[in-house]
């Protein structure tokens, strides 16, 4: 295989990619051709605040950042008419079984559009064959503290490099080249309502983003007996849907933030820190 002539960067807009771009854009390490941010349209407003401060510093030094989108995910998950990709919603059964429903979010509304983007790139879009040969590079905001993380693509057309990795970096090193350059507030990247989030991110939310708290709030309450598209069809979950782990209403939960640990990651397309499989708790009629 010829080496790859087009480079690109999974932008989730985190600390470690947003780490990669500001190294890039400083001439660190080699250009990218494109930036390329996957927006399931429900990312708190600070990503999307800090993302359009990227996307200055980029044009500045000639990279280019996109965003790419198979929807809005919030509003997917509600419409009747739309397939349900499943979220990790944490489920409890009409016994009161505890559980998980399967993890289909991330490969749906960010590796599937940046694949996408990547393949329109190469001249080669779905349902196209990428001849053999054709490659992009892919890279990836993984830190040598994530070095777990990193793995080869699935697919012949992309190649995933690591260069926080050739440079030794972890997270701690990306924090203070942030923080030296007027980036130190840098959020982390998630849903709105990833359920994933602990304590202290819902504390914050409800305190400093009463709107954000209370869209999440309304969510909670709208999935409680599955996807939209399963209850119209007759299909509704044996048993509940909810975003916190207690498997309460969001706004009854009894809040307990604990110190955050500073090098948590957020959750890019292929850096989401609970990217094992989630094992399937959920009855039939989770999914349509």
């Amino acid at each position: 295989m010829t080496a790859p002539t087009h480079r690109y960067l999974s932008l989730g807009a985190g600390v470690q990619s947003s780490t990669l771009l500001l190294l890039a854009a400083q001439g660190r390490i080699p250009p990218f051709d494109a930036a390329v941010f996957a927006d399931t349209s429900w990312e708190p407003a600070a990503v999307y605040q800090h993302l359009d401060r990227l996307s200055g510093i980029a044009e500045r030094a000639g990279i280019e950042v996109v965003r790419v989108s198979v929807g809005d995910i919030r509003a997917d998950a509600l419409d009747p008419a739309h397939r349900f990709a499943s979220m990790p919603l944490f489920t409890l059964g009409p016994a009161g079984e505890r559980g998980m429903a399967r993890r289909q979010c991330t490969a749906e509304y960010k590796i599937k559009p940046i694949k996408a983007e990547v393949r329109r790139r190469l001249g080669y879009p779905h349902p196209r064959r990428v001849p053999a040969g054709v490659a992009a590079e892919m890279a990836i905001g993984i830190s040598l503290d994530e070095i777990g993380r990193a793995r080869s693509a699935d697919v012949a057309y992309m190649r995933n490099v690591f260069p926080l990795l050739d440079l030794g970096w972890r997270r701690d090193d990306c924090l203070r080249y942030l923080r030296r350059h007027g980036l130190g507030d840098t959020p982390k990247s998630s849903c709105v309502g990833c359920p994933f989030h602990d304590d202290g991110f819902w504390a914050a939310l409800r305190e400093d983003s009463p709107a954000e708290w209370a869209d999440a709030v309304a969510f909670d309450r709208a999935i409680r007996h599955g996807s939209a598209r399963a209850n119209a069809a007759g299909q509704p979950l044996r048993g509940q849907f909810f975003l916190h782990r207690q498997r309460v209403p969001l706004d009854e939960v009894v809040l307990r933030p604990r110190p955050r640990k500073a090098d948590s990651p957020s959750c890019g397309p292929w850096t989401c820190p609970h990217d094992t499989p989630v094992p399937g708790g959920a009855d039939r009629g989770e999914v349509a």
